[in-house]
């Protein structure tokens, strides 16, 4: 084939696969930062599609969507709210499904202060403990219900530092404003350890799961990217990433 011939039919076939790319605005709950990320940068490629993301709590993000924020995806922190959204008709009926479990874990940024038991939260020698919002971030509320299991809630209440999402009070901890604090433990976990600091991981059974839904909204219904955003998130890739964070995958 002549050279000049099959450039232009290279050009043609960018120009095409260009055309059909399309972006796709998503609202993402803040526990799922990092590796939502990581999953962006490798859906564009393979795609050609374009992510626009927001980060933060997930009840924040619930009231913006229903103020009509432009979102055409929402990976919530938990099921009881995009099931709300899904009640209201603000989404692709059919579309919802659980993409991951997350951990919660107690963190401090200095080496050897959590122990593996949790025994530190008893000891009681702290100043300050870090927990998102209940009413705002599902992780906020696994940790109250933590510390209502261990009979410690009215005991520790008074040295709450409360963050409107789990990523402030991630910022709590690892600036010194807080010895410790109650996180998600894909903050702290990657490639199969905790990164930094000391921890402890929460048993499951002092919290209810937190499992975390994403779906469609009504703007993105007939958007392209949207939709194969979702199917992505059933794919490998994802998954392998989901895994690296510290997050169980759904059956």
């Amino acid at each position: 084939m002549n050279r000049r011939i099959l450039l232009v039919l290279l050009a043609g076939l960018t120009f095409a696969a260009s055309a059909l790319a399309e972006s796709v605005q998503v609202a993402v709950a803040a526990n799922f930062t990092a590796p939502f990320k990581a999953i962006a940068a490798e859906f564009e490629k393979d795609t050609g599609h374009r992510l626009v993301a927001a980060f933060g709590a997930t009840g924040q993000l619930y009231a913006q969507i229903n103020h009509g924020a432009p979102f055409e995806v929402f990976f919530s922190a938990d099921q009881s709210t995009p099931a709300k959204l899904e009640s209201a008709g603000l989404s692709v009926p059919g579309s919802r499904f659980t993409y991951a479990i997350g951990g919660l874990v107690l963190w401090s940024a200095q080496e050897g202060y959590v122990d593996d038991q949790g025994d530190v939260l008893k000891q009681n020698q702290f100043q300050h403990l870090a927990l998102a919002n209940p009413q705002a971030a599902p992780y906020g509320l696994a940790a109250t219900q933590v510390l209502g299991n261990l009979e410690l809630h009215e005991a520790l209440q008074g040295k709450f530092v409360e963050g409107q999402s789990i990523t402030q009070a991630l910022l709590f901890v690892s600036t010194g404003n807080a010895e410790l604090g109650f996180v998600a433990r894909s903050q702290v976990y990657k490639n199969g350890r905790i990164t930094s600091g000391s921890v402890w991981e929460v048993p499951d059974e002092l919290y209810e799961p937190i499992k975390q839904d994403a779906l469609i909204l009504k703007k993105g219904e007939h958007n392209r990217a949207a939709n194969a955003l979702i199917t992505y998130l059933h794919g490998p890739k994802a998954a392998a990433i989901l895994t690296a964070y510290g997050y169980t995958l759904p059956r």
